[in-house]
């Protein structure tokens, strides 16, 4: 069986009591950086794990061992550094590849960065869409056109080396006036949420150097039907990519 195990995104106390039975109980545990992980798991006493790397660089070689143990009957549990597997991390390539192989695979609820953000933003969270970490140069543009007419709150992820920017493109794309939060550091000691329009908040992170983690929430295209898309992606099968088609 394979557990997806989310590990806290700031404060250890984040952590479930299945979790750490999991962890303490796994053949192998995978970590996208096994330093991070193995400073989690000397906090909790748990000790003797044997731990693989497995992260966007390496997940496609480690599939074969990997899979070898599951099918074997191992248990096998992933990390990343902070939250949740698969969200923004690795994970998907595995889960996927268990799926096809007919492998179990159970994801432990647990600590993520985005659902907070959304919940504290004050924003409508009935509906909303999560999008990750923009494109970081090309397509940039184009996916946040695409998304101008979304109805839905945008949940983004982001560099504070990058808000500033971001936000500046955000403004060109929706409108100066639409409400957003940015939030920073969440479930840490400096946690932090700037509320307003585009252009307030990035009047405030002009004038103060952003840090942390961050999560950007975006509120919906006022006047679009609650629930609907202007815009939605299409896989484009000659290039790759994806581009927006009116609905």
């Amino acid at each position: 069986m394979l557990h997806i195990v989310p590990t806290p995104v700031g404060n250890l106390e984040d952590i479930t009591q299945r979790a750490l039975r999991v962890l303490g109980e796994a053949d192998l545990i995978l970590a996208e950086d096994t330093r991070t992980s193995a400073n989690l798991l000397r906090h909790y006493g748990i000790e003797g794990r044997r731990m693989l790397p497995f992260h966007k660089f390496n997940e496609h070689g480690a599939l074969d061992k990997v899979k070898e143990l599951l099918l074997s009957g191992g248990k096998v549990a992933l990390v990343s550094d902070a939250g949740t597997p698969g969200i923004s991390d690795p994970g998907f390539l595995l889960a996927r590849e268990c799926a096809r192989l007919g492998i179990e695979v159970q994801t432990l609820p647990g600590a993520t960065a985005c659902i907070p953000a959304l919940v504290s933003s004050g924003l409508p969270c009935d509906r909303f869409c999560f999008e990750g970490f923009l494109p970081q140069k090309k397509g940039r543009s184009s996916a946040l056109a695409a998304l101008a007419g979304e109805s839905r709150t945008m949940i983004f992820y982001e560099s504070p080396l990058r808000l500033t920017k971001t936000l500046e493109q955000m403004a060109a794309a929706f409108g100066e006036d639409r409400q957003c939060c940015v939030s920073r550091e969440i479930s840490k000691i400096h946690e932090e949420h700037v509320r307003g329009t585009l252009a307030e908040v990035l009047a405030h992170f002009s004038a103060v150097e952003p840090r942390g983690e961050i999560v950007i929430t975006v509120a919906g295209a006022p006047g679009a039907p609650r629930g609907q898309h202007r815009n939605k992606y299409k896989e484009d099968s000659g290039s790759g990519g994806r581009h927006a088609e009116e609905e």
